[in-house]
């Protein structure tokens, strides 16, 4: 059983927690919409499509929606609904989400956000995770949710110099563990937060017990080892040329292009926009077959009011600064459990599965029919029923993590 497995699930929570709500001021808000209003379109060159970047004809679309009909105390109320709280972690504040599952003994998870996501990625699935009886499921498969703010996104304070996943990874063991009070626990992460349950499954299992991937971010360091492996990472390479330029100037510069987005709501949405554009299963070229106005100007907003375009973009200097993609060159198996849940528009292609057994302990590896980065945000039914049978996979796998057989 996965109670066997998790051990006790929780033990007496230790420091101050915070409840938090809310409350961006009239001011805030109006500042941000008459710079938005005011943005000097007739300065800008008229390239229709997406090719060269944010589309100028969408961009100024969702700009008019922005300050006519979007609507951010609507917004507000629906995070205020759940439960936020604070808490201080390594002179960090650290904000979180944390809804208590169903059931007897639900299963603490703790889910991580990425890149240009914040926890907006996650108001539609944190409910059904916790309450999967509410929504058709079992009580059985319900878990405590956890989902922080990473380290200088949204809600979170920055820290004071950038900081990578494998540091912020230790930050999020020491919210589930000495903070929260779990002994044991499983994480889920796309995009960054896959990073983060890397490290968490790698250097801090004696807590986190399995981790639920669905992009591949690090790099085995020895390298693709077969020709399936070495013609997966040239068209790796080749693909990634066009998506290189944001990740280079923030994994080096990332002080520099704050400047301009500072001051510039339109910016920092043109900026994030194209991402969600270029990294997700849409369809005829139209943004919003996946995505509402509201989604994507809800998680624009979450940088804009936060003033933390700026700090999120830290964690890929960290990254660099932690020695990059690549796992270290002592590197071991990490040896718990993994499910991975490959979405067919991942715009990190996934290498052979021979690569990734390397790397992780597969107990379970689904293909998805549809989707593509923003997992949580594009398909959050097939997300969450996979981690619900990810979840029945731990409980009754026939191999326990020690490998002698048993149930977990």
């Amino acid at each position: 059983m996965i109670e066997q497995y998790l051990g006790e699930a929780k033990v007496k929570p230790t420091l101050m927690i915070k409840k938090f709500k809310v409350s961006v001021s009239k001011n805030t808000l109006d500042n941000i919409y008459k710079k938005v209003k005011n943005y000097p379109w007739h300065n800008t060159k008229k390239m229709d499509g997406w090719l060269h970047g944010t589309n100028h004809l969408y961009l100024k679309k969702i700009s008019k929606y922005w300050t006519s009909k979007f609507n951010w105390k609507l917004q507000e109320k629906k995070i205020n609904k759940l439960n936020n709280f604070t808490t201080n972690i390594e002179g960090i504040n650290i904000h979180f989400i944390r809804e208590k599952g169903s059931g007897k003994n639900p299963t603490p998870l703790i889910i991580l956000h990425g890149w240009p996501g914040s926890i907006v990625e996650f108001l539609e699935i944190i409910e059904k995770l916790a309450h999967p009886e509410k929504f058709g499921g079992n009580k059985e498969d319900s878990f405590d949710v956890i989902a922080p703010s990473l380290p200088g996104f949204g809600f979170s304070e920055a820290p004071k110099k950038p900081m990578g996943p494998r540091k912020i990874a230790k930050i999020m063991n020491e919210l589930m563990t000495k903070k929260l009070g779990y002994k044991k626990y499983i994480a889920q992460g796309g995009d960054w937060g896959a990073a983060i349950c890397n490290w968490l499954g790698y250097s801090h299992s004696k807590s986190c017990k399995a981790i639920h991937v669905n992009c591949l971010t690090m790099r085995h360091p020895n390298g693709p080892q077969n020709k399936s492996e070495k013609e997966w990472e040239k068209k790796f390479t080749k693909d990634q040329i066009m998506e290189e330029g944001y990740r280079t100037i923030q994994a080096t510069k990332p002080q520099t292009l704050s400047y301009s987005m500072i001051d510039s709501p339109v910016g920092v949405a043109a900026w994030i926009l194209e991402k969600f554009h270029s990294w997700s299963d849409i369809k005829n070229n139209n943004i919003e077959s996946v995505y509402t106005k509201d989604i994507l100007l809800t998680n624009i907003m979450i940088y804009l009011i936060t003033n933390t375009f700026n700090s999120a973009s830290w964690i890929y200097f960290g990254r660099r600064e932690e020695g990059g993609r690549n796992f270290p060159n002592n590197f071991k198996k990490i040896s718990v459990p993994t499910g991975i849940a490959k979405f067919p528009k991942e715009m990190l292609e996934w290498p052979p599965k021979s690569y990734l057994d390397r790397i992780f302990k597969i107990y379970q590896f689904s293909e998805m029919k549809k989707g593509g980065h923003f997992a949580a945000l594009e398909q959050p039914d097939m997300l969450v029923k996979d981690l619900r049978k990810f979840l029945r996979s731990l409980k009754y796998n026939p191999y326990s993590h020690n490998g002698r057989g048993g149930s977990l």
